[in-house]
């Protein structure tokens, strides 16, 4: 087994880019915490059996990242089972089902922002007051968007939390700076994921109730690959590759920063 970098914890991370992200960071050489909600439990178990491989230390922290409580036991059970915390990357997130303004409801609005916003913020809080008492410094890193700079048409509820997201990364940056703690976001464009994938899919499909009903909301999509330099859509480890630079000691001079993947040709 190589030096370890430290202990980092994933959220969402059964699948997607919290998998590219947790299995790039085990071979940066990091322990791995790994979560999502309770139901991906077998996925998760699979990315802790890949991650062992890799020779690194693993444990599964199941959490509904919404949830107070439960997120204070996550990080509660990483230092237990790991020996402390080095880098917390917020990345669990949700794309609900969704629609022009006019006809959004407060339960889709609600919902995206107690996991997107709420989420971030709690995993933010949690693990700099575990990175203070351990006065060693620390890597937060959490999950916007392109759609947390450039607001995209039916997607309100989630540009909202991405814009919060963003706002959120700059303000503990200024807080957390002076004990050794950087805060930074990155900013994904079109990833090929699972949830992409189901909101592409969403788009197309003009019949599903309460998704993308307005015809002009299915320009968005393309919209992104017609105005980025590089046309096709990112995967998982174009974005870990990312967070791997953020988490690392090399990092240490960057903090309150919105990284985007792509930027859009204005």
């Amino acid at each position: 087994m190589s030096v370890i970098k430290g202990i980092a914890l994933i959220t969402g991370s059964a699948q997607g880019i919290g998998r590219g992200i947790a299995l790039r960071l085990a071979r940066d050489g990091f322990d791995i915490a790994l979560n999502d909600v309770p139901n991906k439990g077998a996925q998760l178990e699979s990315v802790a059996t890949e991650i062992e491989s890799l020779g690194r230390r693993v444990c599964v922290v199941p959490a509904d990242v919404s949830a107070n409580e439960q997120v204070k036991e996550m990080v509660d059970g990483a230092v237990t089972k790991l020996g402390g915390l080095d880098v917390m990357v917020a990345n669990a997130g949700v794309v609900m089902e969704s629609g022009p303004l006019l006809s959004s409801t407060v339960e889709t609005w609600d919902q995206t922002f107690s996991v997107n916003a709420r989420g971030t913020f709690l995993c933010y809080k949690y693990a700099a007051m575990q990175m203070v008492e351990q006065g060693r410094g620390g890597r937060i890193i959490g999950a916007s968007s392109v759609a947390g700079k450039f607001g995209f048409h039916s997607t309100s509820a989630y540009s909202a939390t991405k814009f919060a997201v963003r706002g959120l990364t700059q303000v503990a940056a200024l807080e957390l700076g002076k004990y050794g703690i950087t805060v930074n976001a990155y900013a994904p464009g079109m990833i090929q994921t699972p949830m992409s994938e189901n909101a592409m899919n969403m788009s197309k499909n003009q019949t599903i109730e309460g998704a993308f009903r307005d015809p002009e909301a299915t320009k968005w999509i393309t919209s992104i690959l017609e105005n980025v330099p590089i046309k096709h859509i990112g995967q998982p480890a174009d974005i870990a590759s990312i967070v791997s630079y953020l988490a690392s000691k090399e990092a240490h001079y960057i903090t309150g920063e919105f990284i985007h993947s792509q930027q859009f040709i204005s």
